[in-house]
């Protein structure tokens, strides 16, 4: 079969395509034969040689979401089946044409969607989730802003707090171009964080009282103006740091008027918290089965050019998914 793998960091074009057997589903697994792969944020960082999710270590394969058929599964597997259409979070060598996968983070792909747009369910989609619910606790007539709302997980957050009965929903993006995109999906507000006055708008926005809810992901100065733009009591969420800088210090000060900070890992809510997982993957698959929630699809781009899908997403032109196709 197929597969992408990286034997240095560095950019996009250490990504090569090669063969490689294809894997055999361990006890509690399945083997997918992919239809489509979700590229995340999170595995272009790691391929430029950040720490995330822990120091790195080579040769590796990229992890994603992988959508498709099982071909086989695994000793103590009861509750999928060969022939399940299904889509999986995939932790290594996702970039293939099989991928093996822990059974017990598998979904069904929902009749209301196609292979690709079920990619954004598990990892982007179960993050949107929690962050929005599990953590961030939303209530019905929030106000809540939402931090690169045009991305793979930002625009599910927006649909998600709709579904969920946000008052106002604030998105900001990095360009201009990805304003329209937001509002289209349910944003009352759409402000582009590259501008001057973007902390202005956001404030104007809220009635000068600040968010509820903030939802951040993007890091460096953004993050600390989001901290400072959260209302009294508010709540603030940082699940990622797409810009791969560090912020500037944090005061305790900036928490003074009751808000507080929360960090966000999927991987540890799988491990420690499975029947708050559970209970999340019917709420999500609901919405999508509903029309409330609906994956967007920027890209579908084949298997041998997984390059140019690192390429899109580093120059953040992207909106919604990036998906490669076997």
């Amino acid at each position: 079969m197929r597969v992408v793998r990286y034997y240095e960091h560095g950019d996009p074009n250490v990504l090569r395509l090669e063969e490689a057997p294809k894997p055999e589903p361990k006890p509690g697994e399945v083997l997918i034969r992919a239809e489509a792969i979700g590229v995340n944020f999170a595995d272009v960082q790691k391929r430029q040689g950040l720490p995330i999710g822990g120091p790195a270590t080579l040769p590796a394969a990229p992890a994603g979401d992988v959508a498709g058929v099982v071909e086989a599964v695994g000793a103590g597997v009861t509750h999928v089946s060969e022939g399940d259409r299904v889509v999986a979070p995939v932790r290594y060598g996702a970039y293939a044409e099989y991928a093996t996968a822990y059974a017990a983070t598998v979904f069904p792909i929902p009749g209301a969607i196609d292979a690709a747009q079920a990619t954004a369910l598990p990892s982007p989609g179960e993050t949107a989730y929690h962050v929005l619910t599990t953590v961030g606790r939303l209530k019905a007539g929030e106000t809540v802003l939402i931090n690169a709302a045009s991305g793979g997980i930002g625009h599910l957050l927006v649909q998600l707090a709709r579904a969920r009965g946000a008052g106002r929903i604030i998105g900001t993006v990095g360009s201009p171009a990805k304003l329209d995109f937001i509002r289209s999906i349910g944003a009352d507000v759409a402000v582009c964080y590259g501008h001057e006055d973007w902390v202005d708008e956001v404030r104007a926005a809220t009635g000068d009282k600040g968010a509820d809810l903030v939802l951040e992901t993007v890091g460096n100065e953004v993050l600390a103006q989001s901290i400072r733009l959260a209302a009294r009591f508010g709540r603030i969420v940082c699940y990622g740091g797409a810009s791969g800088e560090r912020p500037p210090a944090i005061s305790p000060w900036d928490f003074i008027d009751m808000k507080s900070l929360h960090g966000f890992n999927l991987y540890a809510l799988f491990q420690d918290r499975p029947e708050v997982i559970a209970e999340g993957r019917r709420e999500l698959l609901g919405y999508v089965e509903s029309g409330q929630v609906t994956p967007v699809v920027h890209s579908r781009l084949p298997l041998e050019e997984a390059v140019k899908a690192h390429e899109l997403m580093e120059a953040r032109l992207h909106t919604g998914k990036v998906v490669l196709v076997p």
